[in-house]
């Protein structure tokens, strides 16, 4: 066999995701916001294309038959979107462009009525309310003089008022204003109320149970670490180069700014894409089409234009913008479609949450959703990115409903969602402080099977302080 270039023609299969494809793909991922823009810019481009407002949302009906689990006729005939259009759909896993119409029974009860927004609580909540949350109704004067403090903490947790401006407005000893200081600043988030860097530093190796001598005298000298100047922190230290390195990646985990994390922000209120509502044939999954305009091909125009258009260039144009109307059409019908979809999938795995709230919600993964509705896990991801949801409970990111999960004594699991509920009523109910130990018993008595560890993670998750450290509050507290 002879050496030297040659040519060689070779065949194969592969698949190309179109330019358009690509587009619509990613149409499913932005947000309402975002929506709009790009319909304002479609709208800019393509004379074909009109608007007109939003029209009542339509309507998918949602339920579980209670005796045997399975989905039977909706009897209201309500997926009436799902119904529409053709089946070429924008993921390739998918081989229906609607929902089955045997999705829905009666659960039984429920109402009609709207929602009442009223009912729907808003806002963060700020360091000040968090702070005074924790002081377990700490009375008397030193509650009295801890709230003071709380109310001079700046917005990153420092305390810059001078103690003896504290004493003169507030009438109280040294003594007193020591000992509510100190409460304070046994709250969480550690490092709250220091007066600089060294001492909110100092706290959290308190609270982390990492300030011996050694580290007290690195962060006595942070201005060497600054400088890095390692050679004399180590020796001022009296540790060696692998020593100060855990030392050192240890101060850089802690939070120079605690306060900040809960900083006051005006409210955002996220536009809800799906209402979600219990009535009388079950529940109600609803597009919220108000928040978008509906865009329509001006089939009217498009013969006037043609009929005007003689040479080759602006029939080529014209054929351009009609081709681009067509697909922008069916792109965001099925853009909702798919919404409308997943939404209900989640609606009828979470139906817990919906009926009795977070403490009853389960295990839910993407692909659990993607496998029942017959779609790439990948095109679950994107729908359920930047879309909420709006019930009687609230309004909630698509995302929100996902989650690993526990075991639980029906066999189901619980979610993660609901073990932190369920940790949180447990410690906020305590008389006696509650170790780690009795509470994975007083859980597995509620159905929850957790080890000990996993009970520490979800509680320092959720930033509620140990048994010592719930304990050193409450006997500050006077409690």
């Amino acid at each position: 066999m002879g050496l030297g270039p040659r040519l060689d023609i070779r065949q194969s299969q592969s698949l190309v995701m179109t330019q358009q494809l690509q587009a619509a793909i990613k149409l499913l991922a932005l947000s309402n916001l975002e929506i709009e823009v790009f319909i304002a810019e479609e709208l800019a481009k393509n004379p074909l294309l009109e608007t007109r407002g939003g029209e009542a949302g339509e309507t998918v009906v949602v339920t579980v038959d209670r005796e045997t689990g399975d989905e039977a006729v909706d009897p209201s005939g309500a997926d009436e979107l799902l119904a529409k259009g053709d089946d070429s759909g924008l993921d390739m896993d998918w081989r229906e462009a609607a929902l089955d119409n045997d999705s829905a029974s009666d659960v039984g009860g429920g109402s009609d009525e709207a929602f009442d927004f009223d009912r729907l609580a808003g806002g963060e909540t700020g360091l000040s309310e968090h702070l005074m949350a924790q002081l377990h109704g700490a009375g008397g004067r030193l509650g009295e003089l801890a709230e003071a403090i709380i109310r001079e903490l700046e917005e990153t947790g420092y305390l810059s008022t001078p103690m003896e401006a504290l004493q003169a407005a507030s009438g109280a000893s040294r003594r007193e204003l020591e000992e509510a200081l100190a409460l304070v600043q046994s709250l969480d988030p550690p490092g709250i109320a220091a007066s600089s860097l060294a001492e909110c530093i100092a706290l959290q190796a308190k609270a982390a149970d990492r300030y011996d001598p050694a580290m007290a005298r690195l962060i006595d000298n942070l201005d060497l670490l600054a400088r890095g100047q390692m050679k004399d922190l180590k020796r001022i230290c009296g540790v060696d180069d692998e020593d100060l390195a855990d030392m050192v990646r240890e101060l850089r985990s802690y939070d120079p700014k605690p306060g900040c994390r809960f900083a006051d922000k005006e409210p955002e209120t996220a536009a809800p894409d799906v209402f979600v509502r219990r009535t009388g044939a079950g529940w109600s999954v609803e597009l919220n089409s108000a928040s978008l305009p509906r865009v329509l091909l001006n089939r009217r125009y498009h013969l006037e234009l043609k009929a005007g258009a003689t040479d080759k260039a602006s029939k080529a144009w014209l054929g351009d913008c009609l081709a681009s109307a067509h697909w922008l059409v069916k792109a965001l019908d099925q853009r909702a479609r798919t919404i409308v979809k997943v939404a209900s999938e989640i609606v009828k795995r979470q139906e817990g949450f919906f009926l009795g709230g977070v403490s009853a919600m389960r295990p839910l993964t993407l692909r659990d959703v993607a496998e029942a509705i017959e779609m790439h896990e990948s095109t679950v991801s994107r729908v359920t990115s930047n879309k909420y949801l709006l019930c009687e409970r609230g309004i909630f990111e698509l995302k929100y409903f996902f989650g690993s999960g526990v075991g639980s004594n029906d066999g189901e699991g619980a979610a993660a969602e609901a073990v932190k509920a369920a940790i949180g009523k447990l410690i906020h109910d305590e008389a006696d402080i509650l170790s780690d130990d009795t509470l994975v018993d007083l859980l597995k008595e509620k159905g929850f099977d957790l080890a000990r560890r996993t009970v520490a993670k979800y509680r320092e998750a959720m930033g509620i302080g140990s048994s010592i450290q719930r304990r050193r509050q409450r006997k500050m507290a006077g409690g």
